[in-house]
C-alpha cells in the first residue's frame, strides 16, 4: 500500500506514535491527514502543523468515533487508511503479587480504548470500504500482546485481544479488498513508557517514535500484517511456540530479576 493520495485518520495522533505516523503520512504524500486524539488542541495543533485537520475525540465512545469518521469522509473524501492508534496502560506495576487485583473500572477502561475503539472503527468503515472496493487498517497494538507484559495484566490482556480482533477482521475480509496490519513495538520513547528504563518493554531497547513510523511505513508498502519496529520480538515468538513452558520460565526468571531491581530514571 502506497499512503499517497489516500485520506488517512490517526487516533492518539497529538503525541507520541500517533503524531509522528501523522506527520510521516503527510510526508509520504497523503491527500490529507486527519488527527483525532482526547487532547482535542493537541490534534488541533499537529493537524494545522502538517497542513490536515486535528478533531477531539474519545475513542472509549463509539459516537466519538463515528464522528470523526463522518467529518473526515464530509470534508476530504473516502478514508483510505484508518490508524486506530489511541492506546492505554493501565495498573501498571511490575511488583505486584495481584495480575487480577486491578479496579473493574480499569479493566472496562482499557478494554474499551484498547480493544472496542478498533471494533467500533471497523463496524463503521467496513461496510464503506466493502461498498467502494477496499481500504486498509493500521491497529496499534504492542509487542505485549504477542508476548506478555510483567506487571500489566490489564495492557497484555488487551492487547491480546486486539491483536486477535484484527486476525479476525484480515480474514473475514480479504476477498474484500480490506487489508489490515498491526504495529507491534516495543520499547518506544513516549509518555506511556515514562522515565523507567528499566521497565521490560525497554530492555532491548528504546525507539523514537520517528523509527516506529518508518517501521509502520515500510509495513504498510509491504502490506505485512505484522509489523514488527524491534526485530527481536520475532525471535521470542519462535521460542514461545516452540516451547511454551520454558518460554513461560525466561518470564518468571525475568520478572524475579525486575521485581528484585528500583526503577531506573
Amino acid at each position: 500500500m502506497k499512503v499517497a493520495g489516500q485520506v488517512v485518520v490517526v487516533t492518539g495522533g497529538a503525541s507520541g506514535i500517533g503524531r509522528a505516523l501523522a506527520r510521516r503520512f503527510a510526508q509520504e504524500g497523503a491527500r490529507a491527514v486527519v488527527v483525532a486524539d482526547l487532547d482535542g488542541p493537541g490534534a488541533e495543533a499537529v493537524g494545522r502543523a502538517i497542513g490536515g485537520e486535528g478533531f477531539a475525540c474519545d475513542v472509549s465512545r463509539e459516537a466519538d468515533l463515528v464522528g470523526v469518521i463522518d467529518r473526515t469522509e464530509e470534508r476530504f473524501g473516502p478514508i483510505g487508511l484508518f490508524c486506530s492508534n489511541a492506546g492505554v496502560l493501565a495498573g501498571l506495576d511490575r511488583r505486584s503479587e495481584h495480575p487480577a487485583g486491578a479496579a473493574d473500572e480499569l479493566w472496562q477502561h482499557s478494554w474499551a480504548v484498547n480493544v472496542m475503539a478498533h471494533v467500533w472503527a471497523a463496524r463503521a468503515l467496513v461496510p464503506r470500504m466493502k461498498a467502494r472496493g477496499g481500504g486498509w487498517f493500521l491497529n496499534t497494538a504492542s509487542a505485549a500482546g504477542l508476548l506478555s507484559q510483567i506487571g500489566s495484566a490489564i495492557y497484555s490482556t488487551t492487547k491480546h485481544a486486539s491483536i486477535g480482533f484484527a486476525e479476525n477482521l484480515a480474514i473475514a475480509h480479504r476477498d474484500d479488498g480490506i487489508r489490515v496490519a498491526v504495529l507491534c513495538p516495543q520499547g518506544v520513547d513516549t509518555p506511556m513508557l515514562g522515565r523507567d528504563r528499566s521497565n521490560p518493554a525497554a530492555l532491548d531497547g528504546v525507539l523514537s517514535p520517528d523509527q516506529v513510523a518508518e517501521a509502520a511505513v515500510r509495513g504498510l508498502e509491504a502490506e505485512t500484517f505484522l509489523i514488527l519496529p524491534h526485530a527481536q520480538v520475532a525471535g521470542y515468538m519462535r521460542v514461545k511456540a516452540e516451547d511454551y513452558d520454558r518460554w513461560l520460565g525466561g518470564m518468571v526468571k525475568l520478572q524475579r530479576r525486575l521485581r528484585q531491581s528500583p526503577p531506573e530514571v
